[in-house]
């Protein structure tokens, strides 16, 4: 129970980004961004054509993972104090709005809305990551860390963006189908 209210209240900083994100990097966890990952690995596959189901489940976890570490070499290439796992609890929380917006595009097939929702997700990803990077002591050089980090939400809200709607399933055309 107390592993979830801790997950509760990182979820709550990335709903509500503050300036100060010291707290999360403190106490950082990875029951949290397991969950998101899988939850978001969930939804997209779960509309995905069947023969890619499995691949786009893998990706979205090498993204995720591989993309923390990614951010975490380019951090302390640049002389912040960030360990892997606290990258991976950050980047991990702050996917919740892109969670959020592709549970959302599950039931919209427009693609100005879904791009209009997912554009959303991306901005509020990047300004909670933000947030907690102010503790990383990063100088003038936090624009170069803050692009890896916009890369990996752009390459996850894409991911988002280009799934099918439940309404587009029906629609494949029998691409699927044996015909007899």
């Amino acid at each position: 129970m107390r592993d979830l209210r801790s997950i509760w209240d990182k979820l709550k900083m990335v709903l509500m980004p503050r300036k100060d994100g010291r707290n999360i990097l403190r106490d950082w966890d990875l029951w949290g961004p397991l969950l998101l990952c899988l939850l978001l690995s969930l939804r997209l596959s779960l509309t995905a054509p069947d023969s890619q189901v499995a691949t786009v489940f893998t990706s979205i976890f090498v993204i995720i993972w591989g993309g923390a570490a990614i951010v975490t070499v380019n951090t302390k290439l640049l002389g912040g104090k960030l360990s892997i796992f606290q990258t991976i609890c950050v980047l991990g929380y702050c996917i919740f709005p892109l969670v959020l917006a592709s549970a959302i595009c599950l039931v919209i097939s427009s693609i100005i809305a879904r791009g209009v929702i997912v554009a959303a997700a991306f901005g509020w990803s990047v300004v909670a990551s933000m947030g907690f990077l102010n503790d990383v002591n990063l100088g003038n050089r936090k624009a170069l860390a803050v692009y890896p980090m916009c890369l990996f939400y752009f390459i996850i809200g894409w991911m988002v963006l280009i799934s099918r709607s439940i309404f587009e399933l029906g629609s494949t055309g029998g691409a699927g189908t044996k015909s007899g």
